[in-house]
């Protein structure tokens, strides 16, 4: 259980999170999967990262029982450090020294947007959801990401729905490269990976700097910035209100609202 990182081929490293039951990460896995992915982006000898997770889902978001337990005793530490932890993951991703393939499959939910989103590629299994059921959870955040995935409109639409979309959906906007079958997923990213470590490591990493920098939006800036409002909806006190319904089978508070 945790973050590990393997290296099935040469010039390839594949870093895997695993966090039972649903990969939904706590604050310190969230460091240890940024720290994992800097560490295989500066390793001379790669040049790509897959990442990838074992279990049910890719990721669902941050461990919302963690924070639960956290705001019961009064205290915020669970949330700064749930939103410091995203923000190093995410831009982690994005400013790996190499290029990164994501391979999903089940969910990706949440935190797991913003990973996918600033991924330099997605490989998807057929049974693969994506979406920001932030709204029910009692936060904001990763619309930032969304809008890498989908059109403007239809991520908002998404964004204040909660509903996800499928691989194949994001396939048709452009933004999975590949949706195969579930036990296809690993290879197909590791082929996606070959293919791209075929190239010269020092002109990768040239091209990988060279696309961040001309990105219209700055990812990391972005986010931080719907950050804020999540940590203003958890002073209002509605963060704790919506989030305490999460996982009650009629929507009722689990505890006194």
């Amino acid at each position: 259980m945790g973050v590990s990182t393997s290296e099935p081929d040469q010039g390839i490293a594949v870093v895997t999170a695993d966090f039972p039951p649903v990969n939904a990460l706590p604050v310190q896995g969230w460091y240890d999967l940024a720290a994992a992915v800097r560490a295989a982006g500066r390793d001379p000898a790669v040049r790509c990262v897959v990442l990838t997770a074992e279990g049910r889902g890719f990721n669902a978001g941050v461990d919302i029982k963690e924070m639960q337990r956290d705001t019961a005793s009064g205290g915020h530490g669970a949330l700064i450090g749930a939103n410091r932890g995203c923000a190093e993951a995410f831009a982690a991703v994005y400013e790996c020294e190499v290029p990164v393939v994501a391979a999903v499959h089940g969910f990706c939910l949440g935190g797991g947007i913003g990973l996918v989103g600033n991924a330099d590629a997605i490989v998807a299994s057929d049974d693969a959801t994506f979406g920001l059921p932030e709204l029910d959870r009692g936060a904001l955040g990763a619309a930032t990401h969304l809008a890498r995935l989908v059109p403007q409109h239809l991520m908002r639409a998404l964004y204040y729905t909660s509903r996800t979309a499928t691989a194949a959906e994001l396939h048709a906007h452009g933004s999975v490269w590949k949706v195969v079958p579930r036990a296809e997923l690993h290879e197909a990213a590791r082929d996606l990976a070959r293919e791209i470590a075929q190239k010269d490591g020092f002109l990768l990493r040239l091209a990988k700097a060279a696309l961040n920098g001309i990105d219209p939006v700055d990812v990391r800036r972005s986010y931080r910035f719907e950050q804020g409002f999540t940590f203003e909806a958890n002073l209002s006190g509605v963060a704790d209100r919506v989030r305490d319904t999460f996982g009650a089978p009629d929507g009722t508070p689990t505890k006194g609202a």
